[in-house]
């Protein structure tokens, strides 16, 4: 059996180990506490299976491709010495994997949704459609503004707990000016933008990058980028919903 296939069964064996305490914990409240058999056991267990097997293979696709293109484009664009492409595919794949992420087009959606029923747009396919698209944009533009301003920080050494702390500042700051209905959401399009397709990326991103630079240590400077692209959303989308 090849080395390959082996590392492909082992991440999936990983991917059904992860998902069994969420499994145990459904199955434990259904049965144990409410008392009520399973509802449609057979389409539940098929759902499982094939999640368990998407994401084995989603994660032996980020360890086969999505790392090391991240890295090593960071690493020949820094070479490269061309801070201004570096700083153009900074913006470009921030942006790019944000407006992508499954999560962030589930809670556009909803938010959307939310905001017809509640009365703040029009209840209408094309105006849910206009605030849930404008909304991703919105935050897709803030991370990649803040993989920018992170690369920024590895190429001049910044400290990054300064630009963390001043980030939560400017959050707490505009939160009383913001309009109630989009503070509720612009704190947890912080959260999704952190999820499957933008960490790998953007961490490979990070990596790559402090691996180019001499006095930089990939373990202390790779690191850090995620913070930032949590953090921009807030800000850029409570800015969105008080210019609206």
């Amino acid at each position: 059996m090849s080395a390959r296939l082996l590392a492909t069964l082992a991440t999936l064996f990983s991917g059904v180990r992860d998902l069994l305490p969420i499994i145990v914990v459904i199955g434990f409240f259904q049965i144990a506490v409410l008392q009520q058999p399973v509802p449609h056991l057979e389409r539940i267990l098929l759902g499982a299976l094939l999640v368990a097997i998407g994401l084995s293979l989603f994660l032996r696709g980020l360890e086969m491709g999505l790392f090391p293109i991240g890295e090593s484009l960071a690493y020949a664009l820094a070479r490269k010495g061309s801070l201004a492409w570096l700083l153009l595919f900074a913006f470009a794949l921030g942006f790019g994997t944000t407006v992508a992420e499954p999560t962030l087009i589930a809670i556009a959606g909803e938010a959307a949704r939310v905001a017809a029923g509640g009365g703040v747009i029009a209840d209408s396919d094309a105006a849910r459609a206009d605030y849930a698209f404008g909304l991703r944009i919105t935050v897709a533009l803030s991370v990649g503004t803040a993989i920018v301003l992170g690369v920024f920080r590895i190429l001049k050494g910044w400290p990054v707990h300064y630009l963390i702390l001043g980030g939560y500042l400017g959050v707490v700051v505009l939160t009383p000016f913001a309009p109630a209905e989009i503070v509720g959401i612009a704190y947890d399009s912080g959260g999704v933008t952190t999820s499957s397709i933008t960490v790998p990326l953007v961490t490979a991103l990070g990596v790559g990058l402090a691996s180019s630079i001499r006095g930089r240590n990939p373990m202390i400077d790779g690191f850090g980028l995620i913070a930032f692209a949590s953090l921009t959303p807030m800000i850029f989308v409570m800015a969105y919903g008080a210019l609206r």
